[in-house]
């Protein structure tokens, strides 16, 4: 260690051993002045030192060691719980007859401006690197029309797995972050009207239903109609999509506060937002809706209306044949910020969506409970305690996390303009229109939902995918126990033994026990010199295999992959 580091640590020490000093004196109320002007004193030299060494390499200095405000490090356990709801999603995603594509994690910033809407002030910018102003990207939507027309594509279905970057306010035990992944499926092409819409929330369903997260609803609207009401309203064109994104916190915030936003904030004539009201609160089974809307009159008298009306009942229809209809509530008040969508629009919600203190249904209500409401009562935030009564969990951003939910955990809509737009900015000529639809599931906040579900049951959580535990007895070499695991390792069997010469029987049955090991595989000497080994059921020791006793199951040598290939179905992710 060089004098100066050795400096700059000595510095270090004097100066923690000044501040325990500081707090007895100030505990015993005694006068600490000295000792504070020491310390500062000392501080000064510190910084003074690192400035110095700065230019001759890389110094040890006092920092904080942590990851970036609104990331996370996943241990062991957590990946392979991502790893098992994306294997989920892309099972369903290919069966579906969808590609994948990979596309940059940062895009040129004129690509991502204007493409979000008000939620524009969430992109995460980079500093110029060369000639080129580039962002992160925000989703996974934008890239992939970009993609579509650089390429010339004007039929696809495709899905992404990936991660995107939000400068957003981060919750992060209810999956709010700034780096997170996203799960794509959209279909780029023409198609006679709701046929791919109705597919995309057929999957939607399907991947909602197989990762088994309990109950869900999705919400869903038409941007046609929503504007036709803006039109009916007397909403001006250049204050369409701001109002809009006014409306879309109608489930997060009662219409008294989003009226006033309209009105106050966004300038819009009161008696235009009391008709805006008029509709936004409707919610039901589509069907109820739809006929409450197509008994409008006015409304329909407005050919966008009428057109948005006309595909959700085509929609519906579509939605009974594949067996969904009765998860979707046709929700006037969902608008979705973004700017590119121009048909339909949803998002799935969880009963874990909402904050504690609004706790979400997610149900559809019954055709009695059809609802005229709008916007919601205001609740009084709780100061100290959540719903249940306990203290509310205050993470490091000074937000209380027992009144915030995970939010939406799916989301998406059709976009038919996007595409266009990129080919036309980039003055490429495309024959025709390429339309699109999809939809993005949120990773971490299922996962979210997944761990709080976890946690409930007590449910232990594997960090690895070891399937098999080769455990010696008697002395049994280590040679034995290699070439058995070799033998599992070249049929494809995950497999792991102890590193040791002559490890001890309870350090091994600790080791299968500690990581969940499903099955152990048995060296005895005597065994195995006859060619046989014992295979025991090991997730937890109380577990047997059918017709075994407490010793395991004896199975040849040369039966024994074909054995454990039978029984590790059930474990595999």
């Amino acid at each position: 260690m060089s004098s100066s580091s050795a400096t700059i640590t000595s510095i270090n020490e004097e100066i923690l051993s000044l501040q325990n000093r500081i707090k007895e004196l100030k505990v015993s109320k005694q006068d600490a002045s000295a000792e504070v002007n020491s310390m500062k004193a000392l501080k000064e030299q510190l910084k003074s030192l690192t400035k110095d060494q700065a230019s001759d390499g890389p110094v040890a200095s006092n920092f904080t060691l942590k990851t970036p405000k609104g990331t996370i490090d996943h241990k062991p356990e957590a990946a392979l719980l991502r790893k098992k709801i994306f294997s989920t999603l892309e099972g369903i995603f290919l069966k579906h007859d969808a590609s994948t594509i990979d596309t940059p994690v940062f895009e040129l910033k004129e690509i991502l401006a204007g493409k979000y809407g008000e939620d524009s002030k969430l992109i995460y910018d980079l500093s110029d690197q060369g000639g080129e102003l580039c962002s992160l990207r925000y989703d996974l939507t934008v890239p992939f029309a970009r993609y579509v027309a650089m390429n010339g594509i004007t039929s696809m279905k495709r899905y992404h797995i990936g991660k995107v970057y939000r400068r957003d306010q981060p919750v992060m035990t209810k999956g709010r972050m700034r780096e997170f992944y996203q799960c794509d499926i959209d279909i780029a092409g023409t198609c006679d009207p709701m046929v791919y819409d109705s597919e995309i929330l057929k999957i939607l369903c399907e991947a909602l239903t197989a990762l088994d997260i309990g109950q869900y609803t999705v919400k869903i609207n038409h941007r046609k109609i929503l504007d036709g009401i803006f039109q009916l309203a007397g909403v001006p064109a250049d204050k369409t999509r701001s109002i809009s994104s006014a409306v879309d916190k109608l489930d997060k915030l009662p219409w008294a506060d989003v009226k006033k936003e309209m009105t106050v904030e966004k300038g819009l004539d009161e008696n235009v937002a009391d008709k805006i009201g008029q509709y936004v609160g409707l919610k039901g089974p589509g069907y109820d809706v739809l006929e409450k809307l197509k008994s409008d009159s006015e409304l329909m008298g407005i050919p966008l209306a009428k057109q948005g009306i006309d595909d959700m009942e085509i929609l519906f229809r579509y939605l009974k044949v594949y067996k969904v209809l009765d998860k979707m509530s046709f929700d006037m008040s969902l608008a979705r910020g973004l700017d590119y969508y121009t048909g339909i629009i949803y998002e799935a919600i969880h009963e874990s969506s909402a904050p504690p203190s609004k706790s979400t249904n997610p149900s559809v209500p019954p055709s009695s409970e059809l609802s005229t409401k709008t916007g919601t009562k205001p609740t009084k935030p709780s100061k100290s305690k959540s719903k249940s009564g306990s203290e509310a969990v205050v993470n490091e951003d000074g937000i209380d996390e027992s009144t915030v939910g995970v939010g939406s955990i799916a989301a998406g809509g059709r976009y038919d303009n996007l595409v266009g737009m990129f080919a036309e900015s980039a003055g490429k000529k495309m024959n025709e229109q390429v339309p699109c639809v999809g939809v993005s599931v949120g990773v971490e906040r299922v996962y979210s939902i997944m761990e709080m579900r976890r946690k409930q049951t007590q449910e232990k959580v594997r960090g690895k995918e070891t399937e098999v535990f080769v455990l010696g007895l008697g002395g049994i070499e280590l040679e034995k126990r290699m070439e058995v695991a070799t033998m599992l390792w070249d049929n494809g069997i995950k497999t792991s033994f102890s590193p040791k010469v002559n490890p001890k029987p309870p350090a091994q049955w600790k080791q299968a026990d500690d990581d969940a090991i499903p099955y152990v595989l048995i060296l005895a000497p005597k065994e195995f010199a006859e060619g046989k080994v014992r295979i025991k059921a090991q997730t937890g020791r109380e577990n047997t295999i059918e017709g075994e006793d407490k010793n395991g199951v004896e199975v040849k040598l040369e039966e024994v992959v074909e054995y454990l290939k039978e029984r590790l179905v059930d474990h595999r992710i």
